[in-house]
């Protein structure tokens, strides 16, 4: 009667080693254990299938029956799907393969983009995910663990973070075509102040940034402000002349080049600010997120904008 729960790897090697060296002694040597083991092993495998797997052949060498074929057939698929799994094992560890989830603000996917193409060179066999939001949504997904990393600018304080630079990323203040302080070297305060700016909604790094800026210039006066919820929206209504707008000129490079916004000469822009890679401070990466964090730094801001 088969018992097949009591099956083991080890019966099944030693058939395998048998097989392989001729004869029990020299499978004892090939297993680095004594002929007595090999054939308590051999033994229960027979005893367990119920059937007798070798026979000594007429010049003294081991043979195997026909059921000693089919059982060192499966032990052979057997090996070759352990090879398999810890080839993959293997590779999950070394973050070759496997999926991880990267957070970017909505500046940065003007760029993000590039970023998978090249990962998908670097790193063929990693899945990558894209979450974008803006700065409050990448950081609460952070502190939640819903993304592995995130790209953005200033690190947050809450939750604690360890940042990598990425690159540089210039803020500028871009008007339409025309514009009467298009191509003004002189710009006083009160002038950029009558202004209406376009700005993004409330948890924006860019309007952060675009606020601080202003009330610099302006010492606190007031300034008219249009919130708009996305960079595109901006960009359209910056060219259609309804304000100006305060932003990264990655964001904008394509519409600089083209002439449809231009930027302004104002003291003290453009705003140099950088990019960071953000991971949550005190936890452990996943294998594939290490490998893809390593991998973009190495890459130095190649997937970054030319900013005119």
């Amino acid at each position: 009667m088969t018992q097949q729960n009591a099956i083991t790897l080890k019966q099944l090697r030693a058939l395998a080693a048998i097989v392989k060296a001729g004869n029990l002694t020299a499978a004892a040597e090939l297993l680095n254990v004594t002929a007595p083991a090999v054939s308590t092993q051999l033994k229960l495998l027979e005893s367990n299938f119920g059937v007798q797997m070798v026979h000594r052949g007429p010049d003294g060498k081991t043979v195997l029956t026909q059921s000693g074929e089919v059982v060192l057939a499966t032990t052979r698929q057997i090996e070759n799907s352990l090879t398999t799994c810890y080839n993959n094992i293997n590779a999950l560890k070394t973050g070759k393969v496997g999926h991880l989830t990267l957070g970017v603000v909505s500046t940065a996917k003007y760029f993000a983009p590039r970023i998978v193409v090249a990962a998908q060179k670097g790193l063929p066999d990693v899945e990558i995910s894209l979450f974008v939001g803006n700065r409050a949504e990448i950081i609460e997904a952070l502190g939640d663990k819903k993304i592995d990393l995130a790209i953005m600018g200033r690190p947050p304080r809450n939750p604690p973070v360890e940042a990598d630079v990425l690159g540089d990323n210039p803020h500028v203040l871009v008007a339409p075509k025309g514009h009467p302080l298009a191509g003004k070297r002189d710009i006083s305060p009160d002038e950029l102040l009558a202004e209406t700016f376009l700005s993004r909604e409330r948890g924006s790094g860019t309007r952060i940034l675009m606020q601080r800026f202003l009330d610099r210039i302006g010492e606190g006066r007031e300034y008219k402000t249009m919130v708009i919820e996305s960079n595109e929206t901006i960009k359209q209504s910056a060219i259609a002349g309804l304000g100006l707008a305060f932003i990264s000129a990655q964001a904008v490079s394509a519409e600089l080049e083209s002439g449809r916004l231009v930027k302004l000469e104002f003291e003290g822009l453009p705003i140099v600010r950088h990019w960071f890679l953000i991971r949550r401070a005190g936890r452990a990466l996943p294998p594939v997120a290490k490998a893809f964090a390593e991998f973009l730094t190495k890459l130095e801001g190649q997937y970054l904008p030319d900013a005119p």
